[in-house]
């Protein structure tokens, strides 16, 4: 069985809703940033990580990825084209999204107080807007990739999420119900109600 470390209010939602949409059992370990558990199976501190047997895994993306391939599901075969473009929109999402919400988080709470830069929060938000306007450009189906849910659905809404409560501007009405009909998956609510 896995082993997730890491809070529900974390990247770790990522990971832990993937494993509930492929019905794969798992143990979480509940430990926050740079605490003492987590810094068990992180010298940095960081979450999520996997335990997988005696392997240790770290990054929300990459454990993604690996249990995707590993399991055969919420993804694109290796070596094809489908999974090139997946691939794209997953490192898409990661820069234009993920980045600039942990940008955000930052310089709102992570570093020291003194090393903040709070002003900076405005120039995130247009980056963000502008961002989600070209990810709703780019939904043409009830899916990013189609019509099966993948991996960046997954990472979208985790982020679409987070910029809700990082209180970023509001997204179309095209996004905000495609997030919405995520959040609406038995898989999410699980993972929603721990």
């Amino acid at each position: 069985m896995y082993k997730v470390i890491g809070t529900t209010k974390s990247r770790a939602f990522r990971v832990l809703w993937m494993l509930q949409e492929m019905k794969v059992p798992y143990a979480q370990i509940d430990a926050s940033a740079r605490s003492e558990e987590a810094m068990k199976y992180n010298p940095l501190g960081k979450i999520p990580a996997l335990v997988d047997g005696d392997d240790v895994l770290t990054d929300s993306v990459a454990i993604m990825t690996y249990l995707a391939d590993k399991h055969g599901q919420l993804t694109a075969p290796a070596g094809t084209v489908a999974r090139a473009r997946q691939d794209a929109m997953t490192f898409w999402l990661i820069d234009e999204l993920d980045a600039i919400l942990w940008a955000a988080a930052k310089h709102s709470f992570v570093l020291p107080e003194d090393r903040r830069v709070p002003e900076v929060k405005d120039a995130l938000k247009y980056e963000f807007e502008r961002s989600a306007a070209i990810l709703s450009d780019r939904l043409d189906g009830p899916y990013l990739m189609g019509d099966e849910m993948t991996l960046p659905d997954i990472l979208a809404c985790h982020c679409l999420n987070w910029a809700i409560g990082a209180k970023f501007p509001r997204t179309d009405d095209k996004l905000f119900h495609y997030a919405k009909a995520l959040r609406e998956r038995p898989a999410f609510q699980a993972v929603s109600a721990t």
